[in-house]
């Protein structure tokens, strides 16, 4: 992305004064969402704000936790170093939990493709590669992996009445141990743009023979 057309962004979600993800009148996060659960061809979207993020809110969105074992892609030193702390123990054979995908400014314009095949509940998309900070999201079809991943990210709370008031609409979703996994709209905003213009035609501006 330019560096105009990132002023250009940042300055809009300035103006606005939403800069918090808590925020009713936010547009950005939603905005990505659609935008990630059009390309994937998944039906919801949990933004986080980085990948370790997105992988806990995979396996904890399917119940996988301290003591069990999942089948995982072959993670890399840093994510394994997370899975183990988290206690989850990788084993070999056996569906996936998740898939992964690691987007960046070279392949940013296959996300589809990229993710056509997948078939594990959880699709996690590392974002961060498209250099506006950590960043990552979680797309399933599943409606309950999705809630229970949404409540990992924000103290527990579901939406802003249960965050405000205290009141919980339902217990059997709240996590264990809550986690501040939120994204900024300010990095959601610069990271739907980048993917919006990976995926914009090419346009000729030479002038014709």
């Amino acid at each position: 992305m330019e560096l105009f057309d990132t002023a250009t962004v940042l300055a809009r979600v300035l103006t606005t004064g939403v800069v918090m993800s808590i925020e009713k009148s936010d547009r950005e996060l939603p905005g990505l969402e659609r935008l990630l659960t059009k390309q994937t061809g998944r039906a919801r979207a949990v933004l986080v704000n980085s990948r370790t993020a997105a992988l806990h809110a995979a396996l904890a969105g399917q119940g996988i936790g301290h003591g069990d074992t999942a089948a995982v892609p072959e993670p890399d030193a840093a994510a394994g170093r997370f899975l183990r702390w988290l206690g989850v123990t990788v084993e070999d054979g056996g569906p996936l939990a998740y898939d992964y995908v690691s987007l960046d400014s070279a392949n940013a314009d296959r996300l589809g493709e990229l993710t056509r095949d997948s078939a594990a509940p959880a699709l996690v998309v590392d974002l961060t590669g498209l250099g506006f900070g950590p960043a990552a999201a979680v797309l399933t079809d599943d409606d309950g992996l999705w809630a229970k991943a949404e409540r990992l990210k924000i103290f527990g709370a579901y939406d802003l009445r249960t965050m405000w008031t205290q009141e919980e609409a339902d217990a059997g979703l709240v996590p264990g141990v809550q986690f501040n996994y939120r994204l900024s709209p300010l990095v959601a905003a610069c990271v739907r743009m980048a993917l919006t213009q990976a995926v914009r035609p090419a346009t000729s501006t030479g002038a014709r023979s």
